[in-house]
């Protein structure tokens, strides 16, 4: 591929240094995601404060997640280079915070910070592909950053365990630094900003309803039937602030001059079709994978290193299908039969799942999760490539921050309605176990090896039937996908000139 470049234009002059910048983008919003789940336990015993432990994950995902469809609209208003390096550099800043953190709570105000960097990583890094990448190719770019998101999703449990066995936690937070500066560099030599400036009106507004209705949905997702009951006072009021914002951002959006999230997005088919895919996908794929990992280490015995080891099938097949969905994109044009298929192996896929058993082979399982994993990657790279090929230059970066906003959000209600599920199946079917020497809260490997084999036998039973019908749930929820994905309009994929100047990608696209 070859681009025409210009000093002083939107358009880089190395598209590869920029690919290269934004899939090390992906993989550090991608990998401090993981990274920190196998040191949480020498975190806590380390700092103390277990009873805030979840909120080392919680301050990340809220704030990454509020601040997303901010800096969808900021890079449309002011050019994406800015804006790349302000999250690349709150991004460092809250990883160094939180490898020097002394205390839990300044960990997690930490883990915040890097979440308000983080929080742009995903946007951005999608956003300029589509200001680089002619339509036709982009598919193909997509496909090798879904196996960067992949590869670190496997890669950041394995780093995270060694870094806590060969050094100390605090490194899982210090790793980012030296990538991220090579992110830094790489964007600022070769990502060149337009000259001109043009003067805007930031929708304050909408941009504060918007994050008080995601911030709230964010908490009591995380929050209910855990710290607090789902009829409790708390979540109740959580609930009612995060319906009022979000009927509030809806009115102050329609008055808008320049909306944070334009609502005529949501009258092309090819945005409200795939935003909806996005978000079931995600209810489906992050909810019952969440606990693939409990399977391993709680029924199987292994560790968490190699727990995440043999998730390798499930990577194997993200990457295989992404660069699949890519080349068929490039050569054909057309993408709508890409989630068809993915959304039909999710669903055989996570029905697999719900027949594991303690003894269930390594080549059954393998293949399953391979099912789940195919699913995934014919899903995610085609939404993101549809979405930029059909809407207007100067909203793509909203729109993709709407894309990955509907999944997390997507993801953070599938992991809290799986996790409630697990719960009630799971003390339903302790019984006997848990008088036995082992109560809910004490479950993990340590504890488990400690029981006698009857004990042990009951309660690794009673693990796996419990996620039955968490990835039977799933499954149904990726048949309402099936379902909304034969909806989708299909705009062919063509390369189109790429904008010369900040008016010319501003105009709507024809």
């Amino acid at each position: 591929m070859s681009y025409e470049n210009a000093p002083g234009h939107g358009v880089p002059s190395s598209v590869g240094v920029v690919i290269a910048s934004v899939a090390v983008l992906l993989l550090l919003a991608s990998l401090d995601q993981t990274i920190v789940s196998t040191a949480l336990p020498t975190i806590v015993a380390d700092l103390g404060g277990i009873d805030h432990l979840s909120w080392v994950v919680t301050a990340y995902l809220l704030s990454s997640t509020v601040v997303a469809p901010i800096y969808g609209k900021l890079g449309d208003l002011y050019g994406r280079r800015i804006v790349v390096m302000v999250a690349i550099a709150l991004f460092l800043t809250g990883s160094a915070l939180s490898g020097l953190a002394t205390s839990m709570t300044f960990l997690i105000v930490s883990r915040a910070i890097q979440g308000f960097g983080g929080g742009g990583l995903f946007v951005l890094a999608l956003s300029i592909i589509g200001d680089v990448i002619e339509p036709k190719d982009r598919g193909k770019v997509q496909g090798v950053f879904a196996g960067v998101f992949s590869l670190s999703s496997i890669a950041g449990p394995l780093l995270g365990g060694w870094f806590v066995e060969n050094l100390s936690w605090h490194w899982i937070f210090y790793v980012n630094l030296p990538l991220g500066l090579v992110a830094l560099a790489g964007f600022f030599l070769a990502f060149k900003a337009p000259a001109e400036r043009v003067t805007h009106r930031i929708d304050y507004a909408g941009a504060f309803l918007l994050m008080l209705s995601l911030g709230t949905m964010v908490l009591f997702t995380s929050l209910g039937g855990r710290t607090y009951a789902w009829g409790s006072v708390e979540i109740l009021t959580m609930i009612g602030v995060a319906a009022v914002a979000g009927v509030g951002f809806l009115i102050v959006e329609r008055g808008a001059s320049e909306p944070v999230l334009p609502l005529n997005l949501f009258r092309l088919n090819v945005f409200t079709i795939t935003s909806a895919i996005g978000f079931i996908a995600g209810v489906a794929m992050f909810g019952a994978v969440t606990f693939l990992p409990l399977y391993l280490q709680i029924s199987r015995g292994v560790s968490p290193t190699v727990s995440g080891l043999q998730l390798l099938p499930m990577m194997v097949g993200i990457m295989t299908a992404s660069t699949i969905a890519g080349q068929v994109m490039g050569r054909t044009g057309r993408y709508k039969i890409l989630p068809i298929v993915g959304t039909g192996l999710l669903i055989c896929g996570m029905t697999a799942l719900s027949t594991l058993a303690v003894d269930t082979d390594n080549v059954r399982l393998s293949l399953y999760m391979a099912l789940v994993g195919l699913g995934m990657g014919c899903i995610f790279p085609v939404v993101t490539t549809a979405v930029q090929n059909a809407v207007p230059r100067n909203v793509m970066g909203a729109a993709t921050a709407a894309g990955i906003l509907f999944r997390q959000v997507g993801g953070s209600l599938g992991v809290a309605l799986f996790g409630a599920i697990f719960a009630g199946q799971l003390a339903a079917r302790m019984g006997d176990a848990g008088n036995g020497g082992m109560a809910m809260g004490e479950i993990n490997p340590q504890a488990l090896a400690q029981l006698p084999p009857e004990v042990h036998a009951m309660v690794t039973n009673a693990v796996v039937e419990a996620l039955h019908p968490i990835f039977l749930l799933a499954a149904a929820i990726a048949g309402v996908g099936l379902i909304v994905s034969l909806f989708l309009e299909e705009i062919e994929l063509k390369n189109r000139r790429l904008p010369q100047s900040r008016q010319e990608a501003a105009a709507p696209a024809e």
